[in-house]
Order: C-alpha cells, then sequence, then structure tokens
C-alpha cells in the first residue's frame, strides 16, 4: 500500500488539513529515502522496528530535537496503523515503542505591556504591506486563530456588518469568532487599501499580498517575528505565541476556560489547559486575595 494512498485517506475520511498532509507526507518520504539508503530493504512498509530505532538515532545526531523526532514518528505510527487497518501488516513495529521524552517549558506569552506598544507605536509602513502586516498581527492576536486558519480565510468568512468570522479549522471543524470593533476597523481599512492598490485577488482568500496570491506561511511567521522583535526581548516570537497570548489575556481577565476552548476551536479542554500554566502566578494571587481562610491570617 502506497503513501499516497494512506494520504488520501487522511484527506478524505480523516479530515485533515493541506499543511498535516503536507508534514506527513514529508516524514514518510524522508523515513522511505533513509531506509532505501541503508540498502536492506525497498519499502517502509517491510521495516522492523530496529530500522525504525537506526532512524531515531540518525535523526537525533543530525540535531532534531526529542519533540521534533516524535512528530516524525507520529507520522509513522499513523501509517503503520492504516496499514493494520487494511490487512496489509500483521502487526506494527511501532507498537512497544515509547515516546522520546521532550522539555515540557511552556513558552512565555507576550505581555499585554508587549502588545500594546506594538500596536500603538508608528511601526509600520502606511503602504499596502504594511498594513496588511499590521492587520495579520492584530488577527492573530484578537481572535486566537491559527496561521494556517489565518491564511485559508476566505472573503465570504468575514461578516464586517454582524461582526463575526467563520474559520475552518482542523479536521475541517467550522466556528464562528466574534469580531471587536478595532479589528473591524483594521480589517476595513485593509479592504479599502486593496481597492486603492487595485490588488486582483488570484482566489476568494481575505489575505493576499501585493500580487494578489494569497499569504505563505513564512510571509505570517517572519510577519510575527520582526514586528514583535521591536518590543520583546523573548526568544520565541512566532503566530503560535501570539494565540497562545490571546488565551493567556483572557485568562487573566477572568474569561471561562471553556469559552476560551470554543474560541480556540480546541477538541477538549485538556489542550487549553496548556495555558494555564503560564497565568498560574495571577491565578494564585487572586486564590490568596479571595479565599476566606486566607484573610484570616
Amino acid at each position: 500500500m502506497s503513501i499516497p494512498a494512506f494520504l488520501e485517506y487522511l484527506s478524505l475520511e480523516k479530515k485533515c488539513s493541506p499543511h498535516t498532509l503536507k508534514a506527513y507526507q514529508a516524514n514518510l518520504e524522508a523515513f522511505e529515502v533513509f531506509i532505501t539508503e541503508q540498502g536492506s530493504l525497498e519499502t517502509i512498509e517491510e521495516v522492523s522496528y530496529g530500522e525504525i530505532r537506526a532512524w531515531i538515532v540518525s535523526l537525533i545526531q543530525s540535531g532534531n530535537t526529542p519533540r521534533t523526532v516524535n512528530r516524525k514518528l507520529s507520522a509513522l505510527r499513523s501509517y503503520y496503523k492504516f496499514l493494520l487497518r487494511i490487512g496489509s501488516i500483521p502487526v506494527s513495529p511501532l507498537k512497544e515503542h515509547k515516546a522520546l521524552k521532550t522539555d515540557t517549558k511552556v513558552a512565555l506569552p507576550f505581555s499585554q505591556e508587549e502588545i500594546q506598544r506594538l500596536l500603538a507605536a508608528d511601526f509600520f509602513p502606511e503602504e499596502y504591506t504594511g498594513v496588511l502586516q499590521r492587520t495579520v498581527i492584530q488577527l492573530l492576536y484578537y481572535t486566537g486563530i491559527r496561521r494556517s486558519e489565518l491564511i485559508e480565510l476566505k472573503v465570504q468568512d468575514v461578516d464586517l456588518s454582524e461582526g463575526l468570522m467563520k474559520v475552518l479549522g482542523k479536521r475541517n471543524k467550522e466556528r464562528l469568532l466574534p469580531l471587536l470593533p478595532e479589528i473591524k476597523t483594521q480589517l476595513t481599512q485593509l479592504m479599502e487599501q486593496q481597492k486603492q492598490y487595485q490588488i486582483s485577488r488570484e482566489s476568494e482568500h481575505f489575505f493576499v499580498n501585493s500580487r494578489g496570491k494569497k499569504l505563505s506561511e513564512a510571509f505570517v511567521y517572519e510577519t510575527v517575528k520582526t514586528y514583535l522583535s521591536k518590543v520583546s526581548t523573548k526568544t520565541k516570537r512566532s503566530p503560535h505565541v501570539l494565540r497562545h497570548s490571546f488565551a493567556t489575556h483572557l485568562l487573566d481577565q477572568g474569561a471561562d476556560l471553556n469559552a476560551i476552548k470554543d474560541l480556540l476551536g480546541h477538541s477538549s479542554i485538556a489542550a487549553t489547559q496548556h495555558y494555564t500554566h503560564s497565568s498560574m502566578k495571577k491565578i494564585q494571587d487572586i486564590y490568596k486575595k479571595a479565599h476566606p481562610r486566607e484573610k484570616n491570617n
């Protein structure tokens, strides 16, 4: 059974995003190249855990982190589960494998002060690309959407009159997000700029560059990294950290965790609880101030 058949299964049955499909394909093909270069096997369906263990060693020696290795092995594990399901193999070679231990550090979110300094300052050029970059950063922070969700956002998904935005998340799961007045104004300005610069869209994507093409992942990442570096010294400056900041700041202001879960598009509360780590100090302070027994001390 070929890798293309597995990818088709992920796309049609599991409703995986194009980004996920691309990552799975890259990881599977990389492993296929590895075992071919070893010369002992022709296809990845024939491997034993010994070949997989050799690949793990090779990945680590090449400088991959345990987290990255686990992500690559996740693609392999899913592939072998698929082969088991259709009866192509009797047992998965990863059946007894245990994930590598990883660093549990949580990336620090940007502070509210850092975000305010960025949006209050005159960092962004007034021409189209500057307005586009500012809008990208604001939408990521104001709504907490993923980079892929922003890139794939369509014109018809944004209803400025109702102040709502429809987002297509993981596994094609839709959710409606409210738009605050400030981000509505920014989105309107971007649309006016697109008309002013006579930008002709090549597709129905809401966010397009000056040539009318939909944004690349690299453009969004570099936009966040470049502008946040002007106000923050944090090592990690990415679209995901803006998403983390959105959730953390809502939690700090007393928002319900279940409401945050729905806004982020998480399937379970466990994923959302990841963001409570950075808010624990504030939670402890609130607890000490509010608990009746604390007041007696």
